[in-house]
């Protein structure tokens, strides 16, 4: 009889249905996803939407995963039913994976493992990253709906199970829904955050060459404000604010996403100063699509010191507070199957010893 050592994950989050085999060894067999619908000129889904499309996303994206996975290898299904690892959490999208999961589960006749999308996330991150092995760091999880600081320690055998605290992070607005918004306003298709990025890293690049020619014509004055922490969160209506008003002024379009991207930057730059003094804690895992943004990584990088793969930059004046910096693979950064894969594999090997 074949070993069924795959695991299959079902995540279906806000704008995306996502399905992920991995095998015993966490590696990735299959990963099938599918961004979900939104009008061009909309700016999100409604809940009943979404939870429409993933039902209707789900049977196709089982053929696609099939076609190249050996199904008879399942040991196990899993799937996000909530948003975070809490009690209350709760959103009508995780419904369609639970469901269809439950009945896959039942069919193979193996058991069915829940997770949270947070959870899941947080796995997919960790993933390749050095970090399986960490027992407490620090990690921002940064998405379309979501901005959250966390204090992840991890207990068990091998990657262990996640507890997590919400140290801060946005009190309104995330960054994804603040550049989703903006975006939308510019004419961009929902999500909005990818063409985003291109262009603040094309602008950041041309300002660069200008100042390296000693040409500062046509060099964009500062727009926005930088944006304030207290304590450690933010708040984000105040800058989704004066990119409107920026924007009414006839700012140019290009220069004002690259001050956002700067801005944003600059924030999280500032506010993982000071988690990483308050708690101590070095390192820091940065997960969800915001954190995939060639821009905001590489800013980062230089803000502490060093690029995102950890070389050093000589030329920037080191900072008090030098972070271990870890960033999620940017194909696992946004939402995804595999971190619940992950997770479901690590609950079934756990519980075969």
């Amino acid at each position: 009889m074949r070993e069924r050592d795959f695991v299959l994950g079902i995540d279906t989050s806000n704008y995306t249905t996502s399905l992920a085999v991995t095998d015993r060894n966490g590696s990735i067999v299959g990963d099938s996803r599918k961004l979900l619908i939104v009008k061009q000129g909309e700016r999100g889904l409604r809940q009943s939407h979404a939870l429409f499309q993933h039902m209707e996303n789900i049977p196709e994206l089982i053929r696609e995963l099939f076609e190249k996975v050996d199904k008879s290898r399942i040991g196990a299904v899993a799937a996000s039913v909530r948003p975070r690892p809490v009690e209350g959490s709760y959103m009508p999208v995780f419904k369609a994976g639970v469901n269809y999961g439950k009945a896959m589960a039942a069919a193979f006749g193996v058991p069915f493992f829940e997770f949270s999308h947070q959870e899941g996330h947080l796995a997919a991150a960790v993933h390749g990253s050095g970090l399986s092995r960490e027992r407490e760091y620090l990690a921002y999880h940064l998405s379309g709906g979501t901005c959250e600081l966390l204090h992840v320690t991890v207990s068990g055998e091998g990657q262990g199970d996640f507890h997590i605290k919400i140290l801060g992070g946005s009190r309104d607005l995330s960054f994804g829904q603040v550049l989703d918004r903006i975006g939308v306003t510019l004419g961009i298709p929902f999500p909005a955050g990818g063409e985003m990025d291109l262009t603040a890293v094309k602008m950041r690049d041309k300002l660069f060459n200008r100042a390296l020619t000693g040409d500062e014509e046509g060099r964009p004055s500062c727009l926005l404000k930088e944006i304030p922490i207290d304590g450690l969160e933010i708040n984000l209506s105040g800058i989704e604010t004066q990119c409107r008003r920026e924007l009414e002024k006839g700012a140019d379009r290009e220069a004002l996403i690259y001050e956002l991207f700067q801005k944003i930057s600059r924030c999280l730059c500032r506010l993982t100063e000071k988690a990483v003094s308050q708690t101590g804690c070095n390192r820091v895992l940065f997960a969800g699509g915001v954190s995939a943004s060639r821009f905001v990584r590489q800013e980062i990088g230089r803000y502490f010191n060093e690029d995102a793969a950890g070389q050093v930059k000589r030329a920037v004046q080191p900072k008090p507070v030098k972070p271990d910096l870890v960033f999620a693979d940017p194909a696992l950064a946004s939402d995804n199957a595999v971190g619940i894969a992950l997770l479901g594999g690590r609950r079934l090997w756990q519980s075969n010893r």
